[in-house]
């Protein structure tokens, strides 16, 4: 049955949910020089942009869903992946209080709000983005952002779990290497969320 994707992205009942898009993933700060390169051949930070200004205009709430670390590490698991280990060898990556965790200009906008996390890989867990998003009265989230390596597939089945129905900009995404993200966006993604991409949403937002 074909999804009535009008319906599914309603701005009465979905926020869009920014993930990562920081200085010091996808930015100037970056340290992920793969990501930061599929992310300009696709444009994805003007994707991205793009859907979070037309949902500020329809009243859909936009939700930037970063991460960061304390500079002692409290409240942070920093050795059950070996990925979190490699990256936490530089003692000053995506500290608190720095450059490295704001969000990029472009997709910066004082009426958004925040939901940061200090460990782990996706934006539920241990935080409180799940009753910020009840007490909106939100029941479909719209997915953008980084990455389809761990970010993006955690949100979709974290937020599926909790009973939200999820969409996915297909041109607000990427992973790396660029093809891995476009088989994790196929084969993974598909089976928990619509895939849309940000004129098709856009269009709905803006009447």
């Amino acid at each position: 049955m074909p999804i009535d994707l009008a319906d599914l992205a309603a701005p009465r009942h979905t926020a869009l949910l920014v993930m990562e898009m920081q200085r010091g993933v996808a930015g100037d700060l970056a340290k992920f020089p793969d990501l930061v390169k599929t992310c300009a051949e696709r444009g994805v930070t003007r994707a991205a942009a793009r859907a979070a200004t037309a949902a500020r205009a329809a009243g859909v709430p936009v939700v930037q869903c970063t991460a960061a670390f304390r500079a002692d590490r409290r409240g942070s698991h920093t050795d059950n992946t070996p990925f979190l280990k490699g990256l936490l060898k530089d003692p000053a990556h995506m500290l608190e209080g720095t450059g490295a965790i704001e969000v990029l200009p472009e997709l910066a906008d004082p009426a958004d709000l925040e939901s940061r996390r200090y460990h782990g890989f996706t934006p539920f867990t241990g935080t409180s983005l799940d009753q910020t998003l009840r007490s909106m009265g939100v029941r479909t989230v719209v997915a953008a952002g980084l990455s389809l390596n761990l970010g993006i597939p955690g949100l979709c089945s974290e937020a599926v779990a909790l009973g939200y129905r999820v969409v996915v900009l297909a041109d607000a995404v990427a992973g790396t290497p660029a093809e891995y993200g476009d088989a994790v966006l196929a084969n993974t993604v598909s089976l928990l969320a619509a895939r849309a991409t940000t004129e098709e949403v856009v269009r709905i937002w803006t009447g």
